[in-house]
């Protein structure tokens, strides 16, 4: 039976509409690769999402139907749009971690329970034909389980970040995950080999999955901490990805597929980078032993010696060349505006200033640039870690301002310290280093930093913001 004309009008332009929001995820996501560009990037992906949710609304049609419940469909994007541009509005930059584990784990959720809803209602002409072992069962299995991991564990990964869940760490843990994981496994295939008449009678083993999903999610995430939980936020961004692949599978949903391949390639590509750039190990991650040995202090060999606001103003102000470490106490003081205050001061006295750019520094892969980026300090004095450490013998002063983990020594030195075998900024090898600090409190792997007691450096203790400003003061005043 032929379609009426304005049927097959519709399903074209929706066609149309999801090849053309594909096209501008596509775009949007490679303008994200530079901070000049990634405000216009979010807006292209915004606008093609927006196409594809209204094209749906407006031209999708099941067994000749139209979308029903119109009305309540769109009272729940109003709502969900004020709550996100409220949250939005209110995050503070060193909350962005945790804004992003949070939306993130609501992408997981969404697809879990797309999976819980869709799982009673597969047809029963597809069940005759081939019995639960067809790739839509599949689709929704798959979004099930990694869906409510990717829930789970990105509402861990935010607690953690926020400094409300501890790591839990237990010798065990390795073969729990690998257990639960193998079960999941067992799951899907005893439900795809099943012979019923409907699906419907295999129901409550959805429910039992999803809780061991939830329940592998936490257990997962709850071993991982220190500067390993970047690598986290991207494997969980990644999961996220897949999980709505599947829905976009699930619905033959082309812009739905198109976003969940794109976010799950990114966000595994992402994790395999941020996994070499940490020295980690994919397998671990996934298992839940991620991260090093149990935390060890290192005996203190050394003394503490302070530098005065005018000494370090004069050592900056008569040097050839300055590289700047920024880490997560900068973006806590808010100070990054000050920070290129300073470093345009220091260059109208002819002094070249770099910024030199860990991984994971500010806690999340790309934060620091991003933070830096607001304050207009130039994408090309943003040095990453692995270039500028060769240059760092010829820097007459490296300034530490809020950073940690990243300078410790004990990454190189310590095989019994969690951070061993993480890359870091060597600051060690600069001729003169100053750190910016409250205090002697120690980093986000609660560790002892031995850079701190090294003889080429000087201790600037105080809020980087007042610090900063007083250094601005009397770099002028020179």
């Amino acid at each position: 039976m032929n379609q009426p004309a304005n049927l097959q009008t519709g399903i074209s332009v929706l066609e149309i509409t999801y090849v053309i929001a594909s096209v501008l995820f596509i775009s949007g996501l490679k303008m994200l690769s530079h901070p000049l560009t990634a405000r216009r990037g979010n807006s292209f992906a915004a606008i093609g999402m927006g196409m594809a949710v209204i094209a749906t609304i407006l031209f999708h049609h099941k067994d000749g139907k139209p979308i029903g419940n119109v009305g309540l469909i769109l009272f729940a994007i109003g709502i969900g749009s004020v709550i996100g541009w409220f949250i939005a509005k209110r995050v503070k930059m060193t909350a962005m971690p945790q804004l992003v584990s949070f939306f993130n784990g609501m992408g997981g959720a969404a697809a879990a329970l797309i999976s819980m809803i869709e799982f009673p209602h597969v047809s029963q002409d597809l069940i005759a034909k081939s019995g639960m072992a067809n790739g839509h069962v599949l689709a929704i299995l798959l979004g099930l389980m990694i869906g409510s991991i990717s829930w789970a564990g990105s509402m861990i990964a935010f607690g953690k970040l926020d400094g409300r869940i501890g790591d839990m760490r237990i010798k065990a843990m390795k073969y729990v995950n690998l257990s639960l994981l193998a079960l999941l496994v067992g799951f899907i295939v005893f439900i795809m080999t099943r012979h019923v008449q409907a699906s419907s009678e295999l129901t409550p083993l959805i429910y039992i999955m999803f809780a061991i999903s939830v329940i592998y999610g936490i257990l997962f995430v709850m071993p991982i901490g220190g500067a390993d939980m970047p690598v986290v936020i991207s494997l969980l961004n990644s999961f996220t990805g897949v999980a709505a692949a599947m829905g976009g599978f699930l619905y033959s949903n082309q812009a739905m597929l198109t976003g969940g391949i794109l976010v799950g390639s990114a966000g595994t590509i992402l994790t395999i980078l941020m996994c070499r750039a940490m020295n980690r190990s994919l397998l671990n991650v996934i298992v839940g032993v991620f991260g090093g040995g149990a935390k060890t202090d290192t005996a203190v060999a050394g003394s503490i010696k302070e530098i005065s606001i005018s000494d370090a103003a004069i050592l900056l102000s008569y040097s050839k060349k300055v590289v700047i470490v920024p880490g997560y106490g900068l973006a806590v003081a808010q100070a990054q505006h000050l920070c290129h205050e300073l470093d345009k001061l220091l260059e109208e006295k002819g002094v070249e200033v770099k910024y030199a750019i860990h991984p994971v520094a500010g806690r999340m892969p790309g934060h620091m640039n991003v933070l830096l980026a607001e304050a207009d300090v130039p994408y090309e004095q943003l040095i990453e870690s692995d270039e500028i450490n060769p240059d760092l013998p010829n820097t007459d002063v490296l300034i530490v301002i809020g950073a940690n983990d990243v300078v410790n020594p004990a990454a190189e030195d310590d095989p019994s310290s969690p951070i061993y075998g993480m890359p870091i900024i060597k600051a060690r090898d600069a001729k003169n280093i100053i750190v910016m600090k409250r205090g002697m409190g120690k980093g986000y792997a609660a560790i002892e930093n031995m850079l701190f007691y090294n003889d080429k450096t000087r201790m600037l203790f105080g809020d980087a913001k007042s610090t900063l400003q007083n250094l601005v003061n009397e770099v002028k005043s020179l």
